[in-house]
């Protein structure tokens, strides 16, 4: 029995040796499993020395791998860098084409990257990145710089924008980089500014980037400067976010709105830095659900909503929240602005958190604002109702509050809690509080004394054309 044990045991340590000695000779190939090796036998004159061992010469990683099967497969890089389109970026030739044969083919992949590279300076004419055939979420990788051209003849006439991104789904524009409209030679073709008459046209009526009719829009990280007028615009848009950005023009550039809304729904402007000659943020109609936060504004004009109804048009804003602001050396603080003869309304603003330095009048609401000198009083008025005011602190140099109203349409559901503003010229007020037509609720005592603000809501309303269900 112990014979038999010995020879069996024999037998089975001498076939497990000739298995062993097998597999040594036969190639290697991939096995299945968390922890793969990949192994390929390198054909004679593909590269390197074919007479190395087997493991040194054929070892291929998982990354090997997949950049072979990429290029077995004709796969094709989704990022479109603007240098590869011809674009030579020294700040002189012009790049145009390049920017749009780069847009042509980013625009066929979707979520692919057009890249203008940082370290170069990019002269664009006018141009237009244009849906609504791209695919979608495409992102504009912007680290270098556009300059505008400076003359007249490079931008034609009737356009509306310098660089536009219209009917696109899922638009992103981020990074490092500058936006530089070089306004100021259309600037100086403009009547002198003056803060009494905001009708100071120049005679190029272009915004520097402008997007229409988009959803899912995104600004983040650049910079826009010098915009020959507007900076930023938002026509038509839906699903809007701004963040992280900084915007930079002149005190005395007119019309140099910062960023400016229209018919555009669900937009959250953050973190963002404004400096201009006009409103730093500009709310117009058909406008709502727009959150405004950490924003820093001046010099420029402040935040406002409007101005509304010019023309004896329809006007409709509504759901706006601003809060969390810095304003300095600013022509007015958060306003409310409407033409005579208009009609629809204004409704559920709340301005809260808004710390002022400067400011010429802080708070305003102003049913008969007119941009020239002389307007024709008429009696029609886009309603303005639903105005929170909340923890507005700081200082001014002209006038605190003035409160402006229709008599046909009085201003309703006015409330102001924690006001406190005081005189640039210490313990002297300059102006007291101005209201008309106003009505509303004192929910705390203010600084100055606001005694102007009539309790509770009008006895008669003449809407005459305007009621906020016609919004």
């Amino acid at each position: 029995m112990r014979t038999f044990n010995l020879k069996t045991l024999s037998f089975f340590v001498l076939i497990a040796f000739f298995i062993s000695f097998s597999s040594f000779l036969e190639p290697c190939y991939a096995r299945k499993g968390g922890n793969k090796q990949h192994w390929r036998k390198k054909q004679k004159g593909y590269g390197g020395d074919h007479r190395r061992s087997v493991r040194e010469d054929s070892y291929i990683t998982p990354e090997e791998t997949a950049v072979t099967l990429g290029e077995n497969s004709g796969g094709v890089s989704n990022v479109f860098n603007v240098l590869d389109y011809g674009a030579k970026g020294d700040g002189k030739a012009d790049d145009t084409k390049a920017f749009e044969a780069a847009w042509a083919a980013a625009c066929k992949v979707q979520s692919s990257t057009m890249s203008v590279p940082s370290g170069s300076v990019f002269l664009v004419k006018p141009i237009s990145f244009s849906g609504p055939n791209c695919e979608a979420n495409i992102v504009f990788q912007l680290d270098g710089k556009i300059i505008a051209p400076t003359s007249s003849g490079d931008w034609g006439s009737g356009l509306l924008q310098w660089i536009e991104f219209t009917k696109l789904k899922g638009i992103s524009i981020k990074g490092s980089g500058v936006i530089d409209g070089q306004g100021s030679v259309w600037w100086s073709d403009s009547p002198k500014y003056n803060p009494a008459n905001e009708a100071t046209y120049s005679s190029l009526d272009d915004s520097a980037l402008r997007f229409y009719g988009s959803d899912g829009v995104s600004v983040t990280g650049i910079t826009l400067q010098n915009s020959p007028q507007a900076h930023l615009k938002f026509d038509d848009c839906t699903n809007v976010q701004v963040s992280d950005i900084s915007i930079s023009s002149p005190g005395n550039s007119p019309n140099t709105d910062g960023i400016h809304l229209q018919n555009s729904q669900n937009a959250v402007i953050s973190a963002t830095s404004i400096a201009c000659g006009d409103d730093c943020i500009s709310i117009q109609t058909g406008c709502s659900n727009v959150n405004i936060h950490n924003v820093n504004c001046g010099p420029g004009h402040g935040v406002s909503i409007g101005g509304l109804g010019k023309d004896n048009t329809k006007a409709c804003v509504s759901n706006v929240t601003v809060r969390d602001v810095q304003m300095h050396n600013t022509l007015t603080g958060v306003r409310i602005k409407t033409w005579q003869g208009g009609s629809g309304s204004v409704r559920n603003i709340m301005f809260s958190n808004i710390q002022l330095t400067e400011v010429e009048t802080p708070i305003v609401i102003d049913q008969f604002y007119c941009d020239k000198s002389n307007c024709q009083n008429q009696s029609s008025a886009v309603a303005v109702s639903g105005v929170n005011y909340v923890n507005i602190q700081g200082t001014y140099t002209s006038e605190p509050v003035r409160f402006a109203c229709s008599d046909s349409s009085p201003c309703t559901g006015v409330s102001l809690d924690t006001i406190e503003l005081k005189s640039v010229d210490e313990g002297k007020q300059l102006s007291d509080p101005f209201c008309w037509e106003a009505y509303g609720v004192l929910k705390t005592s203010t600084v100055p004394q606001i005694d102007c603000l009539k309790n509770g809501k009008p006895s008669t309303i003449t809407h005459s054309g305007s009621s906020d269900s016609s919004c």
